[in-house]
């Protein structure tokens, strides 16, 4: 695949993205993409494999960047705005599992590795941009890079500790410790998450929300 070719992904059917190289903003969108927390220290070689792998999507708010049960898996690495991991039940309960925002990415490369549908998710929290790529492509990169991927894998485990500590909080946690505990962990995401997805997160009401804030604030 040339770096001038659009590029279309089953999982995110209707949605065509482009190539880095051929986007009118492409250089805004390498100094983000450099900015990225996992691939900051990849040497240019490096860069130079990786970058023609990859498109840009562009979603709005409420757009699924991956379905829970897709079997088509991609890699995410966001460059502007912020997605969640939601899981849901057959009567339509949902439970968000993490945020990701700028410098960050999602992927659902565990589920891949274990040939297992996405058991989550991946959905727009504002409107996004994110240079992705198909999870085989990622994988092969992976494999052909082993310092990126024991930083790559490294960042797995630590998601999925997260999200098992995020679980386990909110059946320990009341809900002022919920949200203390929130902002010591991720104080750089406390003020741009809306309210409305905070407080599902933390398993509270908008309004309860409002007032622990007013209170930890006064505090």
């Amino acid at each position: 695949m040339t770096l001038t070719e659009v590029k279309h992904f089953p999982s995110n059917q209707g949605l065509t993205m482009t190539s880095i190289a051929q986007h009118p903003q492409r250089n805004t969108l390498r100094m983000k993409l450099r900015q990225n927390l996992l691939l900051k220290d990849m040497r240019p070689e490096q860069w130079d494999a990786l970058e023609p792998l990859l498109a840009v999507g562009e979603y709005r708010k409420g757009d699924r960047l991956a379905r829970q049960g897709d079997e088509e898996m991609v890699q995410f690495f966001i460059l502007e705005g912020m997605v969640k991991r939601v899981v849901s039940n057959p009567e339509g309960h949902e439970m968000i599992l993490r945020f990701a925002a700028e410098t960050e990415m999602d992927t659902s490369y565990a589920a891949w590795r274990l040939r297992t549908p996405i058991p989550y998710s991946i959905v727009a929290v504002t409107t996004v941009r994110a240079a992705e790529l198909p999870m085989p492509q990622w994988a092969e990169f992976l494999e052909r890079h082993p310092g990126v991927m024991s930083r790559f894998e490294y960042e797995v485990m630590k998601l999925m500790s997260e999200v098992m500590a995020h679980t386990i909080t909110l059946h320990l946690l009341d809900a002022p410790g919920r949200l203390s505990r929130f902002h010591r962990k991720h104080p750089d995401l406390a003020a741009k998450i809306p309210k409305k997805e905070l407080a599902a997160y933390l398993n509270l009401t908008p309004e309860t929300l409002s007032r622990l804030k007013q209170k930890l604030g006064a505090s």
